[in-house]
């Protein structure tokens, strides 16, 4: 079984400390926990990292995480050893993600050391800055080997792969066995996946996704109708009312002259 930790990540982290760490001036084991913090560790050194019954190893460009209140154990081949650290809390409670404990970062090893690296600079006061720097890092390690949501598995992790493909492409041609293609299963397979979490068809998806970025550009800027029907990929004007109708009940001037009204004053 593999071993992964979870956390939320919809606000931002509370930055204690960041910075270099070095270990191993007592011997080549170290033992400690931090009560009440996570640790983020961005290896420059190989040895093993110990917690909750697993061994992993570690080397140059691994990253690992450690929740609050775990007990470690690092063995080092060689000291003394150095590292890039950071404890924080996380504040959140929205959706779990599911992390690795430990992973090489591989070519996004510079950007996290990086990200780290500056997050120590803004410290040792808690910042904004350093928050946003080590939250962009958090995010980037979900990405790394692909991260599952609630317990969902791969599935989950398929399915985001494709909604972020539909979002990058959207003002492009949209084929649904091109998407299933990019992100490796059948068509008929997206097409349940999509059903299943959505409700809708990957056609209706896409459909639906075009719209909702339609009426923010319909609402909240100045840009002409024919250029935001192109910009979410449906060039035809008429194809554009008609689904522009279909999904928010109204011709785009009316949607964009419904959020332009003022608003009532109020009545003595």
């Amino acid at each position: 079984m593999a071993h992964s930790v979870e956390l939320s990540l919809d606000l931002p982290p509370r930055v204690h400390s960041a910075g270099v760490g070095v270990h191993g001036f007592a011997g080549p084991h170290d033992v400690f926990r931090l009560p009440q913090l996570w640790q983020l560790h961005l290896y420059d050194y190989s040895g093993t990292l110990e917690y909750d019954g697993f061994r992993h190893p570690v080397r140059p460009g691994y990253v690992s995480l450690v929740p609050p209140g775990t007990e470690v154990h690092f063995h080092y081949d060689t000291t003394p050893c150095r590292h890039l650290y950071a404890h924080f809390t996380l504040p959140g409670h929205g959706e779990r993600l599911r992390v690795p404990a430990v992973q090489d970062a591989g070519a996004d090893a510079t950007l996290l050391s990086g990200l780290l690296r500056q997050a120590a600079t803004a410290c040792p006061q808690p910042s904004a800055r350093a928050a946003a720097e080590l939250w962009t890092a958090l995010w980037r390690m979900t990405s790394l080997a692909g991260v599952s949501v609630n317990h969902a598995g791969p599935q989950r992790s398929v399915l985001r792969t494709a909604m972020t493909h539909i979002e990058e492409h959207l003002a492009e041609p949209l084929d649904v066995p091109d998407i299933a293609r990019a992100v490796g299963i059948s068509h008929t397979h997206l097409t349940r996946l999509f059903r299943k979490d959505t409700g809708h068809t990957v056609v209706g998806y896409i459909r639906h996704r075009r719209m909702k970025r339609a009426q923010h550009l319909l609402t909240a800027s100045t840009l002409a109708i024919p250029a935001i029907a192109a910009t979410v990929g449906i060039p035809d004007l008429q194809a554009f009312n008609k689904t522009c109708r279909k999904e928010l009940g109204a011709s785009p001037r009316a949607v964009r002259q419904s959020a332009r009204q003022p608003e009532p004053a109020d009545q003595p």
